[in-house]
């Protein structure tokens, strides 16, 4: 499919309330959260006109706002009303699904407690979010870390946080990989640049515990699909001098889905049959062929 640019294109976006002509969903140059960072965003995937974990969604991008002190102009079934006319309304069945906040335009400074928040929530049609993401993909180390809890709202999905994910993402793209892997302040493993990571040894899965970092939906999704096929999972702390231990590795998140990996920084890795049953697993989940495991 040909690229076409995200801000000329047909079809509606739902902002505060209303659906809006997709190129006339503006805002203000004096935004507060565009120079503050503190729009909080979930990204989500349409399957067969439903979204996966929707509800789960919703409710972390309301206790986002609320970890950022501000407070969503809706509720959370008035967001999930409003996803589900999104998804309708753009007559995609498989989408990708963007609910953002921010702060509005009323003040400038670091305090802007009175601005009015605003939502709005489009959805578009995407695939893979790496090009030939089952060959598995290559990943370099990141320069930049996640930061301790003490110094960023970690829970929080937060617009400012992903600044060093797009940093180190275009470092990894220009020295030819799909994605860099990023340790924490410790120096431990933590994930990719958007997701979540998992490594297989000796028929076990490990993967970071998430204290500085998000623990995705698709993360846990998948360590309930594993243990229900009776797979070892643990979490754990994982240091970089571990890489050449283990046999496969994958990323989870809602736009990587799951993504075989075949390299970390000259360490080679080969998609096997533990990542490919839960890559099944995924899928029929996902297209309501299997429920989610307890």
């Amino acid at each position: 499919m040909d690229f076409i640019p995200f801000d000329d294109r047909d079809g509606y976006i739902w902002m505060n309330g209303e659906f809006i002509p997709w190129r006339e969903t503006k805002v203000h140059l004096l935004t507060h959260s565009l120079h503050y960072g503190s729009a909080v965003f979930e990204g989500e995937r349409s399957y067969n006109g439903t979204i996966f974990r929707s509800r789960d969604h919703s409710e972390r991008l309301a206790n986002s706002a609320r970890i950022l002190d501000y407070k969503l102009p809706f509720t959370v079934d008035e967001i999930e009303d409003a996803k589900a006319e999104v998804i309708a309304r753009s007559g995609l069945e498989d989408a990708y699904v963007r609910a953002i906040a921010w702060r509005g335009a009323e003040k400038m400074g670091l305090s802007a407690q009175n601005n009015t928040i605003h939502l709005a929530i489009a959805a578009w049609e995407w695939g893979d979010y790496f090009t030939d993401k089952m060959a598995g993909i290559r990943l370099t180390m990141a320069d930049w870390k996640r930061p301790s809890p003490e110094t960023a709202p970690h829970d929080a999905k937060v617009a400012g946080l992903y600044m060093i994910c797009t940093m180190s993402k275009h470092a990894a793209e220009r020295a030819g990989y799909a994605d860099a892997l990023m340790l924490d302040y410790r120096g431990q493993i933590a994930e990719s640049t958007g997701a979540n990571i998992f490594l297989r040894r000796d028929g076990a899965l490990h993967t970071p515990t998430p204290d500085c970092f998000l623990n995705g939906f698709t993360r846990q999704t998948v360590m309930a699909l594993a243990r229900a096929r009776q797979i070892e999972v643990i979490e754990r702390a994982i240091f970089p001098d571990e890489l050449g231990t283990f046999d496969e590795v994958f990323l989870t998140g809602s736009a990587a889905e799951i993504t075989p990996v075949r390299e970390i920084a000259g360490h080679a890795y080969k998609p096997g049959n533990m990542t490919a049953t839960l890559i099944e697993d995924y899928t029929n989940l996902t297209r309501g062929k299997i429920p989610l495991p307890a």
